[in-house]
């Protein structure tokens, strides 16, 4: 019996070792948004087919690896098998992020990790490399800064912030991308355009840098209190000196990387005084002048005008109501057409804004419309001030249809105008009038062409028909057109992913394998080196441009690990077009 559960445990024992592990290991689950993690795929069986996870679909960018290792051992008989894919990972935004399962397949059996976890927050303060003393690190000699004209405003009073960006005379920059763009809430905001980035030259921390001035904004602030404003976070791509000159004695570059943050930034906004606000104050804030002018003050009965009410000056044009004229019962006037004329340099809101209403007499007489007024607060002054716009006296005399003083006046209503403003035109004296009672449908040529259009639709239905199902019956034509379209679709996202590499080279080699299928109406499972060598070389192509096309074709896996360039990127998509252009030509 003792023996018999001895060789249990034994059998168990061996079962559990003998089981396949496939895990993932990250070297740490909480990061700064400016720190790497290493990420490590492990099994204890050689496997084939790694797939490893959509790391930017996760929110990482990838730069370092993959890099492989395997290591064998006996231990009292034993053996132990180790192999392993490494990444080294960035992460792209903050936040909780999950790394997706990788897949591998081995002894025919597929097995998957786990996902994990990693927390990203704010960019962390990193230490130089004590093993890089003689190397210079873009840590050191690359700011970003958010200079904020002032920082405790009234609210609706304009200040401005501009994003500069620092860095010393012995770095390069060759790519940024934004992490995170700057929000501000409870501000009314206004992005100045830059049309061109110039490197300019000025003081930072008692040093001289060059900067450049990447983004322009105006704001309002809409409330009172200690408003936030978020920061503006970048990605740059850059290149530092290496320590040692080479042995020519020039500079060795080496490329490095950082992400930077502006910080945010807490404003603190004062409210407008209440000691003198006036009771018809809408919230302008800065220099104004005002005015509120008639088109016209004498007219006749059903004749109209135009009063225009205007504000010009400098402050927050956009962010308050104009007042409202009150009319006698009278007189009819119509809804605002309302006309904003400003421009938005670093200043703040320049320019005018205007209600133009459209007023009819119902009458004759005299009319009184009362003078408007306006109400702002005056930065300079720290005061409010109001101003005033004249009384308006309207004189309509005697129109259409009203008895005339004036025995010379005809009532011929042909020579008399209706309106002068443009809201209004003049009364039509011809008239184009139209029969009510129209043809009936039925027995018309509309009804007997509508009764013979299907019957006549009978024959070009049989022959569509016809040729469908004879497009459907070829079926090797069918997948060539099919094959054909992908390839023309991959190479046309390997186009616009010229700017991603990995994405660039699985969409360049999708697209060269389904320009086979078209072409020689092969299997996927069929495309090997030989295979393809054979066939293209049987159908005449050149054996210079075989060989150039097997070769991209093997690259493309590789290439979408390795360290490349932009212009290596290109290159090889220009590559690909000529390669398929030519076997186009040669296997027609």
């Amino acid at each position: 019996m003792k023996r018999l559960i001895v060789i249990l445990v034994l059998f168990i024992t061996n079962a559990l070792l003998a089981q396949v592990k496939f895990e993932a290991n990250v070297s740490k689950n909480s990061l700064g948004l400016n720190e790497r993690v290493r990420i490590e795929f492990s099994m204890n069986e050689d496997g084939d087919n790694f797939v490893p996870p959509n790391f930017e679909a996760s929110g990482f960018r990838v730069v370092g690896g993959p890099s492989q290792s395997i290591s064998q051992s006996w231990i009292n008989g034993r053996s132990s098998f180790q192999k392993s894919y490494t990444y080294i990972l960035l992460p792209l935004k903050k936040g909780n992020l999950i790394i997706r399962q990788a897949v591998i397949e081995i002894d025919g059996q597929l097995y998957k990790t786990l996902p994990i976890k990693i927390s990203v927050s704010d960019a962390v303060n990193l230490p130089n490399d004590p093993n890089e003393p003689a190397t210079v690190r873009a840590d050191n000699n690359l700011y970003l800064v958010a200079d904020i004209s002032k920082t405790n405003p009234y609210v609706n009073e304009p200040i401005t912030v501009v994003y500069k960006l620092y860095f010393s005379y012995n770095i390069g920059i060759s790519n940024w991308r934004e992490l995170n763009k700057p929000k501000y809430n409870d501000f009314w905001s206004q992005n100045i355009d830059i049309k061109n980035l110039v490197a300019e030259e000025g003081m930072f921390k008692g040093e001289r840098y060059r900067f450049v001035v990447l983004r322009k904004t105006v704001l309002y602030p809409q409330k009172a209190g200690k408003l936030e404003i978020e920061p503006l976070s970048l990605d740059i791509d850059c290149q530092v000196p290496r320590g040692r000159p080479n042995f020519f004695g020039q500079v060795q570059l080496v490329d490095d990387s950082k992400r930077v943050s502006a910080g945010s930034k807490i404003i603190s906004v004062k409210a407008l005084p209440e000691a003198g606000k006036p009771a018809n104050f809408s919230g302008a804030v800065g220099k104004f002048n005002f005015s509120a002018l008639p088109s016209r003050t004498t007219l006749k009965n059903g004749e109209s005008l135009d009063l225009e009410v205007k504000v010009t000056g400098t402050g927050n044009l956009k962010l308050f109501n104009l007042p409202k004229p009150v009319v006698p019962s009278d007189l009819e006037m119509y809804d605002p057409e309302h006309t904003e004329n400003v421009t938005t340099p670093l200043s703040g809101m320049t320019g005018s804004i205007s209600d133009r209403y459209t007023i009819i007499p119902q009458s004759k007489g005299n009319f009184p419309i009362k003078g408007l007024q306006f109400s702002y607060f005056d930065l300079s002054s720290g005061s409010y001030r109001t101003i005033s716009s004249p009384d308006i006296m309207l004189n309509v005399l005697d129109g259409p249809g009203v008895a005339s003083s004036n025995p010379n006046a005809t009532n011929d209503v042909s020579k008399v105008p209706v309106s002068a403003s443009k809201a209004f035109a003049f009364i039509k004296q011809k008239t184009n009038l139209s029969n009510m009672e129209s043809d009936d449908f039925l027995g018309s040529g509309w009804f007997y062409s509508l009764m013979i259009l299907p019957f006549l639709g009978i024959p070009a239905l049989m022959l569509i028909r016809r040729r469908k199902e004879a497009e459907d019956a070829d079926v090797v034509g069918n997948k060539k057109k099919k094959s054909n379209a992908l390839a023309k679709k991959y190479l046309s996202e390997a186009k616009k992913q010229i700017n991603n590499k990995e994405p660039f080279y699985i969409a360049l080699e999708k697209a060269m394998h389904n320009f086979l299928k078209a072409k020689l109406s092969i299997e996927t499972s069929e495309m090997s080196k030989d295979k393809i060598t054979e066939i293209l070389l049987s159908r005449n192509a050149n054996s210079e441009t075989v060989k150039e096309f097997i070769n991209l074709t093997e690259s493309c896996e590789l290439a979408r690990y390795a360290p490349s360039t932009s212009v290596t990127i290109q290159q090889d998509y220009d590559k690909a077009v000529e390669i398929i252009s030519s076997l186009e030509k040669q296997l027609a």
